[in-house]
Parts: structure tokens; C-alpha cells; sequence
């Protein structure tokens, strides 16, 4: 009974808010016209980014979509994008928040949902700015990323002299993986070698549905009133692998102070020592249930888009050999003999930046931007976004856009040499990391990570698809989520060079 009642509320409040939409109609940006009760739920067919895109071309850059009893806005455009996230930071500097997060007290002291204008979220962000991302703090940590990408060399030799074919993408996510965690905590996780590895598989599964559950379309978002419900169960999907990550880090962190009280304790020089030394004083105020939930940030955001990025920089250089040679020549007259390639060669790679620029454009892993919230009623281009209201950025949309880019469906990193375009987050035909107040704070040690991973993979290995470049349109395949992945995994023989 208490669930039917439930539902006869849900109905009312669908109702009224379709009501009050049509009240304000002439204010807002355009859209269709929402049916009762649904609003637009049954136009986003397939993969969000691209159903918006579509109806994108019908209602503009600035659309308004009803989505259940929910308003959502739709930027489509660079232009939009720059009015939204820079002009108007302030007023969209908040997170719009699923209801899965809330669960563990997730929503509280994660970095990505923290209110901008909390004591917490501004002393997280400083803390990444000055103490963990800073040039100082990456060029201390810059050893254990180069053993991590030493590993993955004698790893992929093995595959090259016994001329075995490899799943690159396997290959790709333990490395980042072991590189997130010899930057957070000085140990190894994972084994290239031990496939049937439980703590291999296990911690691969927990951040791979995490990322997946985490963007699945849920009823509890679009009808907040039946949220209690979890009807689709995404909530304690999300809720159980994210406790095994918490819990996780907590016997890391607990480890590490009943060693930090040994007297000859000595320092790792790692994430985790210097969050733990920061705790100890009182500038930032920082707390050990902060660490927590901070690390687990960290650990899902490397590791995951990281790694799928990778892949698909793999995948396109697979498919185009010019590209391949291109790159390759250019490695080979910087690195020599080198075997790997470290933080200070990246500037002297113009090639390799234009290819990791191409990628981030070609294969956005983000899709859609974390969606943010207006904190008032917002004038964008002559028309209101209230407050309240869930703003989502399509980045994708803005990767095809004909009037940025010319033939936007070709992988062409060439379109970004001699350009100052990059991913910093202030030229907004490409943002993979945001911009503004809520850029990805982790951006300088992931984009590290992926141009090392990608020089390393291709200075010292020649490749052969598996199924040959005639494979494209399989290879290209993606599953959408939080991170865009791909749907079959990239299997490739390694030749030694």
C-alpha cells in the first residue's frame, strides 16, 4: 500500500512539474514539447551523448529537456560551453548530484560533490594544487612511473618473443593501475602475469562498475520522490563496490600509521605520506575520512579513463600505420636509446602532443561533463536557466561540431600542430577535464601518465592488429558509461623494434 501511495504522489508531482514547465515555456531555452508524467525520457534513445547531440540540430546549443519531473539544460556548444563554465562559473561551480553517491557519505567529502563554496571542497582543492599535482610534487614522484612503465616494457617483450598477440587494454589498466597506485601508496597491486590474480580481477571489477553503474539513466534522478525505492537497485550496486574500495584504502591508510609511529619509520615520498603529514598540522584541517574518500577519487579516476584512453590512443594508431611512423620517428629523435619517457621530454614531443590531443577529441572518455546545477536563475544568451536545474555539458557534441573542426569524423592529430589549442580547460572546443573552479584537479598527473604510456607502447614495439585494419569499425565500438570504454577489447602482437 505504502508503495502504491508512492506512486499516486510521484504521478501529482510529474504532473504539476509538466504544468509549471509549460507556465514557463517562453523563458527557457528551447526544446520538445515533454509529455505528461515521462517529459522527454522516450527521445534519449541509445547513448545519451548522441541522442542529445541529435536533438541538438532541431533545438540549438542551449536546450531545455524535461526528464521525468526534472529540468535539464543541454549545451551543445563551445561557445555556450565558455558562457556556462566561465562567464557564469559561479553560478554553475556546483556538482549536480546522482542520488547513487549518496550513499557511504560519499556526497559529503568527495572532491566531485563537495559544495565549490564549502571550507571542505576549497581546502581539497588547494591541497591537489600545492601539495599532489604541483610541477614539485610530480617530479618526486616521477621514479616509481618510471619502474611502473619499465614493467609494462618487459611485459609487452614477453608477448613480442614468444609472438603471442595481447589484450593491450588488460595491459594498459594494470599499468595505470600500478602507476596510480605507486604514486598514492608505493606498492603494486596488480601482476601482468597472473590473469586469474584475485586482487587482479577483483579491484578491475570494482572501478569498472563503479564507472558503469554510475551512468546508467535512473529512475531515482528523474522522480526524486521515488528515490527511497532505489527501484533499479543502482544505488546499492554502486553502494557495494564502492564500500570495497573505501575499505580498501582504510587498511592502506591504517597500515601506514602504525608504521609512520615506528621509529625507524622512513618516508615513501608518496601520496599517502604527504596527506598523512598534512593531517598532522593544522593548516588544512584535513581528516582521515577525507583522505579516504579523496584516494578512492583518485584510484577510480586514474586508473579507469586513464586506461581507456590509452587504449583507444592505441586503437586510432593501429588503424592509421602513417600515424604510427609519424609518431614513431618523432620518439626516436628525442628519446635515442631511451627506453621510456619522462615528465621533462614531453615538451620536446609536438607530435605526440597533437596525437593525445587528436584522442581526447576523437574518443572524449566523458562524454558528457560531470553535469553541474544552477545556484540561481542564470541569463544565458537571452534565456533563463533556473535555479536548481541540472546543466549538462555534451562534449562529445562539441568534438563534431563542423564549424570547430574540419572533418571531425577523421583522426587527424596534424589539425593541432602548430595550434595553441590543449586540454587545460581554456580553449573550450576541448575540454576532456572541464574547466573552471570544477576542473579535474588529478589533470597534470593523468595527462602525464597518458603521454608516457603511449610513448613507451610505441618507441619500443612495433604492432600488428589482430583481424587487420579492416577490423575498424569493431575496434571503434564503445559501451557508454562514465567513462566511455570500449565494447571489444584491443588485441594486438607486439614486434620488438
Amino acid at each position: 500500500m505504502g508503495g502504491f501511495l508512492l506512486y499516486i504522489v510521484a504521478f501529482v508531482a510529474a504532473l504539476a512539474a509538466v504544468v509549471l514547465s509549460r507556465r514557463r515555456r517562453g523563458e527557457l531555452p528551447p526544446g520538445p514539447v515533454p509529455l505528461p508524467i515521462v517529459g522527454n525520457i522516450f527521445q534519449i534513445r541509445g547513448d545519451p551523448h548522441k541522442a542529445f547531440a541529435e536533438l541538438a540540430k532541431t533545438y540549438g546549443p542551449l536546450m531545455s529537456l524535461r526528464l521525468g519531473t526534472q529540468l535539464a539544460v543541454v549545451i551543445s556548444s563551445s561557445e555556450v560551453a565558455m558562457e556556462v563554465l566561465q562567464k557564469h562559473g559561479q553560478s554553475f561551480s556546483n556538482r549536480s548530484i546522482p542520488d547513487a553517491i549518496n550513499i557511504h557519505g560519499h556526497d559529503k567529502v568527495s572532491w566531485n560533490t563537495m559544495l565549490a563554496d564549502s571550507v571542505g571542497w576549497k581546502r581539497i582543492r588547494k591541497l591537489g594544487r600545492e601539495k599532489l599535482f604541483s610541477h614539485q610534487a610530480l617530479q618526486q614522484t616521477e621514479g616509481q612511473r618510471q619502474e611502473r612503465l619499465r614493467k609494462l616494457a618487459e611485459h609487452v617483450r614477453g608477448f613480442s618473443e614468444r609472438g603471442q598477440v595481447m589484450n593491450v587494454g588488460e595491459a594498459t589498466f594494470t599499468t595505470m593501475t600500478d602507476l596510480v597506485f605507486s604514486t598514492l601508496f608505493s606498492i603494486d597491486l596488480t601482476d601482468y602475469g597472473a590473469t586469474d590474480s584475485i586482487a587482479n580481477k577483483e579491484f578491475k571489477e570494482h572501478i569498472n562498475s563503479f564507472t558503469r553503474y554510475i551512468g546508467v539513466p535512473n529512475v531515482s534522478d528523474f522522480y526524486p520522490i521515488l528515490a527511497p525505492l532505489d527501484l533499479q537497485g543502482v544505488r546499492r550496486k554502486i553502494g557495494h563496490h564502492l564500500g570495497k574500495l573505501l575499505d580498501f584504502v582504510e587498511d592502506m591508510i591504517q597500515k601506514r600509521m602504525r608504521e609512520r609511529r615506528e621509529s625507524d619509520y622512513q618516508n615513501k615520498n608518496d601520496f599517502l605520506d604527504t596527506l598523512l603529514e598534512i593531517a598532522e598540522e593544522t593548516e588544512y584541517d584535513l581528516t582521515i575520512k577525507e583522505i579516504r574518500h579523496f584516494c578512492v577519487d583518485i584510484l577510480i579516476a586514474g586508473s579507469d579513463t586513464s586506461a581507456a584512453t590509452t587504449e583507444w590512443a592505441m586503437v586510432e594508431l593501429l588503424l592509421h600505420p602513417d600515424k604510427m611512423a609519424k609518431l614513431k620517428a618523432e620518439l626516436k629523435s628525442v628519446l635515442g636509446d631511451k627506453s621510456t619517457v619522462e615528465g621533462s621530454d614531453i615538451s620536446k614531443l609536438p607530435y605526440l602532443q597533437a596525437t593525445i590531443n587528436e584522442v581526447f577529441r576523437f574518443h572524449p572518455v566523458a562524454p558528457l561533463l560531470g553535469p553541474r546545477e544552477a545556484a540561481e536563475d542564470t541569463q544565458i544568451n537571452g534565456y533563463t536557466i533556473p535555479k536548481n536545474v541540472k546543466v549538462i555539458v555534451n562534449f562529445w557534441a562539441i568534438t563534431r561540431d563542423r564549424s570547430i573542426w574540419k572533418n571531425p569524423e577523421s583522426f587527424e592529430p596534424e589539425r593541432f600542430l602548430g595550434t595553441d589549442i590543449n586540454f587545460e580547460g581554456q580553449h573550450f572546443e576541448l575540454i576532456p577535464f572541464g574547466s573552471g573552479r570544477r576542473i579535474c584537479p588529478g589533470m597534470p598527473l593523468a595527462s602525464r601518465m597518458l603521454f608516457c604510456m603511449v610513448a613507451t607502447l610505441c618507441h619500443n614495439f612495433d604492432w600488428e592488429l589482430e583481424g587487420g585494419v579492416e577490423s575498424k569499425l569493431r575496434e571503434r565500438e564503445d559501451v557508454f558509461g562514465l567513462a566511455l570504454q570500449k565494447k571489444f577489447p584491443l588485441r594486438a602482437k607486439p614486434i620488438k623494434v
